[in-house]
């Protein structure tokens, strides 16, 4: 837990002496330097308990060095030590959020490129999409085009077939007719009859 930097606690209440005695001074230490203060004297209360006088600082008073050497150095490397760790709790609170924004910064970074090459795939599906529509359309239209050109050339052989069946049914018609008119004139029978003339 965090303690505020060169603050102490509020100085210890001093006791009421048995007998009522004239003011007297007190050293008072506040971050590492001493500070008289004036301590008034104790109030003696009708019910014979005795009343605990507050030490107050007095902002006139000069700080000085005293000759409780021992006391004042253990005060400073207690302060010292205090500060240390303070300084080092901030130190390792810092590091700890640089580590967790940059751990957070390499997530974001990671999810960026993971949506980058998500959506770069897509959009390589449906460019591939639109060429092989675009490949099926012309596709689409050469065979087409090709239906139509087999139609047409199959419209063509079936007339030049009907032509040609047209031509020898003609060729046929006025042979007949020639042959009927030979028979005529010459008095003679056909040798081959038809199935249904008998013969």
């Amino acid at each position: 837990m965090e303690k505020n930097v060169g603050s102490e606690p509020n100085p210890p209440l001093v006791p009421e002496p048995e007998s009522p005695a004239p003011a007297a001074s007190a050293e008072v230490k506040i971050g590492g330097a001493s500070q008289e203060s004036v301590v008034p004297p104790p109030e003696v209360k009708a019910d014979g308990s005795k009343a605990l006088a507050v030490v107050e600082k007095t902002p006139d008073s000069a700080a000085k060095k005293t000759s409780g050497g021992s006391l004042d150095r253990d005060v400073a490397l207690a302060n010292l030590e205090k500060e240390k760790q303070l300084s080092f709790i901030k130190a390792w609170e810092e590091s700890e959020k640089s580590k967790a924004d940059n751990k957070a910064q390499k997530k974001l970074a990671d999810v960026a490129a993971w949506e980058n090459s998500k959506k770069a795939a897509v959009e390589a599906k449906l460019k591939k999409i639109e060429h092989d529509q675009e490949d099926l359309e012309n596709k689409k239209a050469e065979y087409a085009e090709k239906m139509k050109n087999k139609a047409a050339l199959i419209h063509k052989q079936a007339e030049e077939k009907k032509a040609m069946i047209e031509a020898r049914r003609g060729e046929e018609l006025l042979k007949a007719e020639e042959m009927s008119a030979k028979f005529r004139a010459t008095g003679q029978a056909p040798k081959k009859v038809f199935g249904c003339f008998g013969g």
